[in-house]
């Protein structure tokens, strides 16, 4: 068998995607071999660090483009489950010393920022997957939350995807590995889906919806914008275009979709993706919108992601009483090899 098939392939009905306890399975043996895992773009790593003491109790998993986005949920979420930081500390950027991507912890829920297409999300996450296994962290729920252009629907609405479909239409993602192309599924959990749908109020001023996320590789062309540097079609082939998706059920167009969901289903993680549209393109190309009306539109995905992890929370009996430990905050507490760690920066500085 060759290197790819022995490592590429998709597990058989036998193998399991976690281990009894809920924790996550590595789908690659060659880790339990290392003397220590670096993960380079979070400067973290798994000798450097306790990440067990880190982040052993995370529930949720919750990534957004944008630092400032991610750092904003953070305040929110914090607010919104009652947590409480220790006196005289604050929320810090985990991954400061990576300059590449941020991540706040409240408590259960870790916010971390995954930067636009396929290739930035696919960085971020297999390390965030392999953080998960060295934490230990048991049946932890990613959820994407980001914005998107809406086929069909108008700018504000919350989109909670079902399908994602690359820009074939296929609902798998396409990787190249060692020169040979590999597909797998890209397969969100319809549960999580539906209970997230669920949670959408008849007082938000605004319509949920559940389709199908078309995943695109570029902002432009790729999603058939007359506004690029370059067009090499019409106005007319456009809102063909469109109209195809929108007859095959595509309700909105982001970059990040197929990859997210891919990789979460390789690793036997439940996910879901909330997007709020920020135009309809059937209308035009541009987000006009004024930016007080964006920064309330993209409040939104967050309101309902928030609903879901209050609710999980209550049930569990674990909403009330919520306090930070100081050990996090200033990180010393959790590193458990200065050298080590001092290392890891390095690392981590060196692969800008």
């Amino acid at each position: 068998m060759s290197l790819l098939a022995a490592n590429s392939h998709s597990m058989s009905e036998e193998e399991i995607d976690e281990y009894s306890d809920g924790t996550v399975k590595l789908r690659n043996a060659n880790i339990e071999l290392m003397d220590q895992d670096i993960l380079y773009h979070l400067a973290l790593g798994s000798e450097s660090h306790d990440l067990h003491e880190m982040f052993g109790d995370v529930k949720f998993v919750c990534m957004g483009g944008t630092p400032k986005r991610m750092e904003n949920f953070a305040h929110f979420i914090m607010n919104e489950i009652g947590y409480k930081l220790p006196a005289g500390t604050m929320l810090q950027d985990i991954s400061e010393f990576s300059y590449r991507y941020s991540m706040y912890k409240v408590g259960p829920v870790l916010c971390v920022s995954h930067g636009m297409g396929a290739p930035s999300v696919s960085i971020l996450m297999h390390e965030m997957i392999k953080l998960m296994y060295h934490a230990k962290c048991q049946e932890p729920i990613f959820i994407r939350i980001g914005t998107c252009g809406g086929i069909g629907v108008e700018g504000g609405t919350v989109i909670i995807t079902e399908g994602a479909l690359d820009a074939q239409l296929r609902n798998s993602q396409e990787f190249t590995i060692l020169g040979k192309t590999v597909q797998r599924p890209a397969k969100l959990d319809e549960k999580l889906a539906r209970e997230l749908k669920s949670l959408a109020s008849h007082d938000d001023p605004y319509d949920t919806i559940i389709g199908k996320t078309l995943c695109t590789n570029d902002f432009y062309e790729g999603q058939g914008r007359l506004d690029g540097a370059f067009c090499d079609f019409t106005e007319a082939d456009k809102m063909a275009y469109l109209e195809e998706l929108r007859d095959h059920g595509v309700v909105n167009i982001e970059m990040e979709s197929t990859i997210f969901a891919a990789l979460t289903h390789h690793a036997g993680i439940k996910a879901a993706v909330v997007c709020v549209a920020l135009l309809n393109r059937l209308n035009g190309d541009q987000v006009n919108a004024p930016k007080e009306v964006m920064n309330e539109w993209q409040q939104r995905p967050q309101t309902l992601v928030s609903r879901y992890i209050r609710k999980v929370l209550a049930q569990k009996g674990q909403l009330k009483n919520m306090f930070g430990h100081q050990g996090l905050f200033g990180h010393q507490g959790s590193i458990k090899s200065p050298r080590r760690f001092k290392l890891v920066q390095q690392e981590s500085q060196a692969h800008e």
